[in-house]
């Protein structure tokens, strides 16, 4: 009997551990081998699986509208609209001109890594969408326009000086508006607001400091059922945790305080919170720690207690929420198209995934000049071998998923001695495949952050470039005079952030050393995803 009992509790054991482990390869394949619309009325977590950060959504009628900061890419804060809060298209920026913040973003210095347009705010009134964001060194700005695709209004700055970041903004129901944001240089105090009707303009003697708490930002403003509600996050020792306040008055106090979920993967924290038109409550969330591909950005639901507070995920039972990695798509299984990758520049207008590597030089590059194509002219670098220093990099954000492939299709009958027209993946490190002219010949390279393997010459005008990672950023790159037949150049790069919770980048550009002479015209750029 003894030895019965001593059996069964092994073969208990045994078959308790192997479901945990079975529980781990799901909850893994949940995060990283599924993303997005399942297609089948379902998600999976995360919805964007690339550096989609510093996230806030509103809700204007049927359609969704989201921000994410773009640091010290140009057109600069992009946004993104979906009609079932899982499926997101790009379909402009708030900000054509980084120099209206700043010179030191121009071409001619590329200046301000990581600074540049950080964490902001959507808001609708009246007719008009508001965009309110900080450039940690320069300021508080905000902009406007009747349609979320643009134009957008001139830069408008509101407070001038360092040490301030994510803005929050809310007009009330008698007309009055507000904004809330920290100042992270002095000591993380989140500030309150009233601003002028318009939205232009703080009404500086209405300034009260309604928080304060370690790390205390990512601030947001609601009013829900006469309560004013408060969302920030703090560090914690359970790591950076979001949290809700709320008061009868928006100046307070405010001494009611919940916790909205436990710590989760890479800590989903920065965000919005949104209801349907069906009544549901969702809260769309960037996970505060990035690996090599960013912020990725999750959707959660939200559920409300007895007494009015919003518990993010799966309710526990002690009054906190859970991260959940899939759930029904809040507006069934109705098909939506989803995030931009691939472009055969057709348009007259470059396509709204697209971001260049600081402000351009807008006479170097022309989607026009040969209809079908993206011309590229030759710049040279303001630092020669000095990737961050290559003026007019074109880019876009690439996604951690199962497997990704990039390929892109360029003529280069036009190269001019010198000249270098390459795709490329970069963060702290570059990796990039590319043709380089010496004299009349022209031959592959490939450069792992400035170490040169040299490739087979050409004589064909018409060139392939590709690269293709995995999930983990391990990735390789390939070459091809005919579009069929791809040969491997070097070994394998492992693509890495630029740093500061910021995403790697993959590329397109072309440079000259020697003088600013040449171009390319590029044909296609095809993204697929696996």
């Amino acid at each position: 009997m003894q030895i019965f009992q001593l059996c069964a509790m092994r073969n208990f054991v045994i078959i308790a551990f192997f479901l945990i482990l079975l529980s781990r390869f799901a909850t893994n394949a949940q995060q990283t081998g599924k993303w997005g619309d399942q297609h089948n009325g379902t998600y999976a977590n995360p919805i964007l699986p690339g550096d989609f950060q510093n996230t806030d959504v509103i809700r204007v009628g049927k359609v969704y509208y989201y921000i994410s900061a773009t640091k010290e890419l140009s057109p600069g804060m992009m946004i993104l609209k979906s009609t079932d809060l899982v499926n997101w298209q790009a379909i402009g920026h708030a900000v054509i001109d980084l120099t209206q913040i700043d010179k030191r973003y121009n071409y001619d210095r590329m200046e301000g890594n990581s600074r540049g347009i950080w964490a902001g705010a959507i808001a609708y009134h009246q007719g008009k969408f508001y965009v309110y964001f900080t450039d940690p060194d320069f300021g508080l700005f905000m902009t406007s326009a009747t349609d979320p695709a643009g134009p957008w209004s001139p830069l408008t700055k509101m407070i001038d000086g360092a040490g301030w970041d994510d803005p929050g903004a809310l007009w009330d129901d008698n007309g009055k508006a507000y904004l809330v944001t920290t100042n992270f240089a002095d000591n993380y105090k989140i500030h309150l607001f009233e601003m002028t009707a318009d939205g232009k303009t703080l009404l500086l003697p209405t300034d009260k400091v309604i928080h304060q708490s370690k790390g205390s930002e990512a601030s947001k403003l609601y009013k829900i059922n006469g309560y004013y509600y408060h969302f920030y996050s703090e560090v914690t020792p359970e790591g950076r945790m979001p949290f809700m306040e709320r008061a009868k008055n928006v100046y307070g106090p405010y001494e009611e305080r919940r916790q909205l979920i436990h710590k989760a993967d890479r800590e989903p924290n920065q965000g919005g919170l949104v209801q349907t038109p069906q009544g549901d409550w969702y809260f769309v969330t960037h996970h505060g720690k990035a690996g090599w591909e960013g912020r990725e950005v999750s959707l959660l639901p939200v559920t409300w207690t007895n007494d009015g507070w919003p518990i993010w995920g799966t309710l526990g039972a002690d009054g906190v929420g859970n991260m959940v990695w899939s759930g029904p798509n809040p507006a069934g299984a109705k098909p939506s198209a989803g995030i931009q990758t691939s472009d055969e520049f057709n348009s007259k207008t470059m396509s709204p995934q697209w971001e260049w590597y600081f402000q351009p030089r807008m006479d170097k590059w022309s989607l026009t000049e040969k209809p079908g194509f993206l011309r590229l002219y030759a710049t040279k670098p303001l630092q020669p071998g000095n990737m961050t220093k290559i003026q007019n990099i074109l880019t876009q954000r690439p996604l951690s998923v199962g497997h990704s492939t990039v390929t892109v299709k360029m003529n280069i009958a036009h190269m001019a001695e010198g000249q270098t027209a390459a795709l490329c993946l970069f963060g702290k490190k570059f990796g990039s495949i590319g043709v380089q002219q010496t004299g009349n010949s022209r031959h592959f390279y490939f450069s792992n952050s400035g170490v040169i393997t040299t490739g087979v010459d050409i004589s064909t005008t018409d060139i392939w470039l590709r690269t293709s990672w995995d999930a983990a950023g391990l990735s390789h790159f390939f070459y091809s005079t005919n579009g069929v037949d791809f040969e491997a150049l070097d070994g394998e790069f492992s693509v890495t952030n630029f740093g500061n919770y910021i995403g790697a980048k993959i590329g397109i550009y072309t440079a000259n050393d020697l003088k600013e002479s040449g171009y390319i015209d590029i044909d296609w750029f095809k993204y697929d995803l696996f």
